[in-house]
C-alpha cells in the first residue's frame, strides 16, 4: 500500500508547481480569446475553469491542459454577432446561441469517441505532425505580438519609446530566468520562478508597464473579479429550440466539434512524444465533449486542448491529471479570491513565458532533415505549416492529410508488376507483384495483351495483394475479355476475402478460381537452398 501511495504521489510537487504556473499563464489567454469571440472575459475564464477541471480529471491524456482557445474563438465570433443581430443589442442573444452551440459542439464530441473515431489521429503523418507544431508555434509567436500594443484612442498602437524597451527587458529577464535556472537546479519550476521575480520587481519597482488587470480593462472587460459560474437558465426562456435555431447553429456547432476534437488529439499526440506515453484518444474526445456540454450550460465558451499551456505544463514537470486539476482550480480561486493580486502581473512575464514555450514548440529539427527526406515530404510540411498559420489548423490538418494519402497512393500505384512465362504446356503465367487497388488498376491493365496471349492463361496473385473493390471489379473485368476472347484463364493464390467478393459478383469465378493449390514458398522454406533460388526468382 505505501509502494502505491509512493508511486502515485511521486511527482506531486512538480503537478502543483506546474499546475500553477499554468493558470498564470491561463488567464491572459482565456481573456484574449474571449475578446475575439466578442463576449464578456469571464465567459473565457469559466470555460477554461470547467473544460480544464473535466478533461483533467477525465480525460484520456494526463498532464494536457484545455480551455478556451484561440482556434475556436475565431469561429464564434460570426455566431456571436449573428445571433446578436437576431434581437435587441440588450438581449445579447449571441451570446446564448454560443452556449447552446458549445453544448451541441460537445455532443457531437462524445459521439465521436463513442464510435471510436479518435483512433484516426493514429493515422496523421509525422510531415503532417511536424508542419502542425510548427505552423502552431508561428500562431503563437504572432499572437504574443498583439501585447505589445497599448491602447489609444482610435484603436490599438504599437508601444514606442521607453514603455516598449521596458516591456522588451522583462521578457528578455523572463526568458533569461526560464533558460538559466535549470541549469543552476531542476527542482524549482523555471516558469513559476520567472513569472514571481518579474513581478516583484515590477511591483516593488513601481514600474509603468502593461499588465493583466491592464490588459483586461483596455479590452472592454470591468476586471478579473468574479463569482461562480451559475447555470443559464435564461438560456432556455430567449432561445427557441426548434428547427430553426437547429439549421443556425447546426454548422458552427460541426465545425467547432471538428476543429476542437482535432487540435485536441494532435496535442495529445504531441505529448505522447514529449512523454514517451501513450493516451487514450476515444477517451479524450468523451471527455472534452462532456467538459462542452458542462461549459454551455454553466455560461462558457467552450474549447479544447492548448497546445502552449500544455507545453509549459510537461516542461515543468506536470505529468500527472493533478497538475491540470491545480491549474483550474487556482484559477477559480484567482477569479473568487485573488483578482487583485493576478491582475498586478506584469503581461511581460507571460509573454516571455510564451516565447520560451514557441522556442521549445517548434521542431528544429525540420531545417536539418529538408535535404534528407523525400521533396512530397518537405511540400506537406511547409503546406500545413503555412495553412496553420493563415487559415486553420483543421484546414491545415486536413489538407495535409489529404495530400499525404494522394502521394502515397501515387507511389504504390506504380509498384504494380507482372512477370511473364509460357509453361511447357503452353500456358501463359503472369506474376503479379505489388499492391492492386484503385490507382495501380490502368497500370495493371497494361500488363495483358488478351489479343494476342495464347488459348490458356494463368495469372498467379501469391506476390500481390487485392486492397478494394475497384481491384476486383478490374479483375472481373480482365476475366471477361478473355472469356469473350474465347480463351481460358485461371486465376491463384487470391486472398480469401477476395475470392469471397468475386463468388459473391458472378457464378463464372467457381470455374477460374483455383481453390486446391499450396503456396510454392511453403516448400521451398523446407531446403534452404531451394528457399534462397526461389527468393530470388520471385525478387525483382
Amino acid at each position: 500500500m505505501r509502494k502505491f501511495v509512493r508511486k502515485r504521489t511521486a511527482n506531486t510537487k512538480n503537478d502543483i508547481l506546474s499546475g500553477l504556473t499554468v493558470a498564470l499563464a491561463l488567464v491572459p489567454e482565456a481573456v484574449a480569446f474571449a475578446f475575439v469571440a466578442g463576449v464578456d472575459p469571464l465567459v473565457g475564464l469559466y470555460a477554461a475553469f470547467m473544460i480544464g477541471l473535466i478533461t483533467s480529471i477525465f480525460g484520456g491524456r494526463p498532464g494536457m491542459i484545455s480551455g478556451a482557445t484561440g482556434a475556436l474563438a475565431v469561429v464564434m465570433v460570426s455566431l456571436v454577432a449573428q445571433g446578436n443581430a437576431m434581437g435587441a443589442p440588450s438581449e445579447e442573444l449571441g451570446l446564448y446561441y454560443l452556449f447552446l452551440t458549445v453544448i451541441l459542439m460537445g455532443a457531437m464530441q462524445i459521439l465521436a469517441g463513442v464510435f471510436k473515431l479518435g483512433k484516426f489521429v493514429r493515422l496523421i503523418p509525422h510531415p503532417v505532425m511536424m508542419g502542425f507544431v510548427n505552423g502552431l508555434a508561428i500562431v503563437i509567436f504572432i499572437s504574443q505580438l498583439g501585447m505589445f500594443k497599448i491602447s489609444k484612442q482610435g484603436g490599438q498602437v504599437w508601444m514606442q519609446g521607453p514603455t516598449f524597451w521596458t516591456m522588451i527587458g522583462l521578457v528578455a529577464l523572463t526568458m533569461a530566468i526560464m533558460f538559466g535556472l535549470p541549469k543552476l537546479t531542476k527542482k524549482l519550476p523555471e516558469a513559476l520562478i520567472a513569472i514571481l521575480l518579474v513581478s516583484a520587481l515590477v511591483i516593488f519597482g513601481n514600474l509603468e508597464v502593461a499588465t493583466v488587470g491592464s490588459f483586461i480593462r483596455d479590452g472592454g472587460g470591468e476586471g478579473l473579479k468574479g463569482g461562480l459560474p451559475q447555470i443559464q437558465w435564461a438560456l432556455f426562456d430567449k432561445i427557441p429550440l426548434d428547427m430553426e435555431t437547429l439549421r443556425f447553429i447546426g454548422p458552427y456547432a460541426l465545425i467547432l466539434a471538428a476543429i476542437g476534437l482535432i487540435e485536441s488529439l494532435m496535442t495529445l499526440n504531441l505529448i505522447d512524444e514529449l512523454t514517451e506515453t501513450r493516451g487514450n484518444s476515444n477517451r479524450e474526445c468523451i471527455a472534452q465533449g462532456s467538459a462542452n456540454i458542462v461549459t454551455g450550460f454553466f455560461g462558457g465558451m467552450g474549447g479544447c486542448a492548448m497546445i502552449g499551456q500544455s507545453i509549459i505544463n510537461i516542461k515543468g514537470g506536470g505529468r500527472g491529471r493533478l497538475s491540470g486539476i491545480v491549474a483550474a482550480l487556482a484559477l477559480l480561486a484567482f477569479i473568487l479570491f485573488a483578482s487583485k493580486l493576478i491582475e498586478q502581473v506584469p503581461i511581460a512575464a507571460l509573454v516571455g513565458v510564451m516565447f520560451m514555450v514557441v522556442i521549445g514548440t517548434f521542431a528544429w529539427s525540420s531545417f536539418r532533415i529538408m535535404n534528407k527526406i523525400p521533396i512530397t515530404d518537405v511540400f506537406v510540411l511547409i503546406l500545413v505549416s503555412v495553412i496553420t498559420v493563415f487559415f486553420d489548423l483543421a484546414i491545415a490538418v486536413i489538407s495535409g492529410v489529404i495530400v499525404s494519402a494522394l502521394v502515397f497512393s501515387w507511389e504504390n500505384a506504380k509498384r504494380i508488376r507482372a512477370r511473364k512465362r509460357i509453361n511447357a504446356d503452353g500456358v501463359k503465367v503472369y506474376e503479379i507483384w505489388g499492391p492492386l487497388f484503385f490507382g495501380s488498376i490502368s497500370v495493371f491493365n497494361q500488363k495483358f495483351d488478351v489479343k494476342n496471349d495464347p488459348e490458356a492463361i494463368e495469372i498467379d496473385f501469391v506476390e500481390s495483394r487485392i486492397s478494394d473493390h475497384s481491384a476486383i471489379e478490374a479483375i472481373f473485368v480482365l476475366v471477361n475479355k478473355y472469356n469473350k476472347a474465347g480463351k481460358t484463364i485461371k486465376l491463384k493464390h487470391l486472398s480469401q476475402d477476395c475470392k469471397v467478393l468475386l463468388y459473391k459478383s458472378s457464378p463464372l469465378f467457381k470455374d477460374v478460381i483455383i481453390e486446391a493449390i499450396d503456396d510454392p514458398r511453403y516448400h521451398l522454406a523446407e531446403d534452404p537452398e531451394a528457399f534462397e533460388k526461389g527468393l530470388s526468382e520471385y525478387s525483382l
